[in-house]
């Protein structure tokens, strides 16, 4: 599912902010129970999950709550907490476009159109978000899975696969009840992932 159509006006940085290891990168994505859970038990996404769809995968534990609306919007019911490797991540930004033409960054709308074209992968910045969902400045990564791209995915990125959505509801209900601190304890730590020269000028990233 994409994540929105509108262009993107930048401000603030661009910069991959993540949970991550010497190997691996979180990232998290939204199901519905008929998918999230036999992917849990199968440690991948199997059926119903569909490969010929663009999957959209979101470093920013935040925005995926935005996206989600805490897991309570229709078809997002579960969250999913899924590292894949760093090869893989950085291999689908190495094959990225971005979803939307940005003078400066690409030569010409037609050359944009041509990369859009022959990528099986997009790239979006949207606002990052706070704890309560209200949009920052800065600029949280948003990787469109298409193709060859969701099938390394699937058979070769992901290193485990984990529900976290009754951690989803508990902070939730933490920010409902005005216990703020308790919330962005229970927050996923973030910081900022180095991306390699040559990726971050294909993206415009900050760092």
């Amino acid at each position: 599912m994409r994540p929105t159509d509108e262009p993107v006006k930048v401000s603030g940085s661009r910069l991959v902010r993540a949970k991550y290891t010497a190997e691996t990168i979180t990232v998290y994505q939204a199901y519905p129970p008929q998918i999230a859970l036999p992917a849990v038990a199968a440690g991948t996404f199997v059926a119903p999950f569909k490969r010929d769809r663009m999957t959209w995968i979101k470093p920013s534990f935040r925005w995926m709550m935005y996206r989600s609306g805490w897991a309570t919007k229709p078809g997002q019911e579960r969250v999913l907490a899924i590292q894949i490797s760093r090869a893989g991540f950085e291999w689908a930004l190495r094959h990225a476009c971005l979803s939307h033409f940005e003078p400066g960054l690409h030569d010409s709308e037609s050359a944009w159109r041509s990369l859009k074209a022959t990528s099986p992968v997009r790239v979006q910045w949207d606002p990052e978000r706070a704890t309560d969902l209200s949009p920052l400045a800065d600029r949280a990564i948003q990787v469109g899975l298409s193709g060859e791209a969701v099938n390394l995915y699937v058979d070769q990125w992901i290193v485990e696969l984990r529900d976290i959505t009754p951690l989803v509801h508990a902070i939730h209900e933490d920010i409902r009840a005005g216990r703020q601190d308790r919330a962005d304890a229970a927050i996923p730590a973030e910081v900022h992932y180095p991306l390699p020269a040559d990726i971050r000028s294909r993206l415009g990233s900050s760092g």
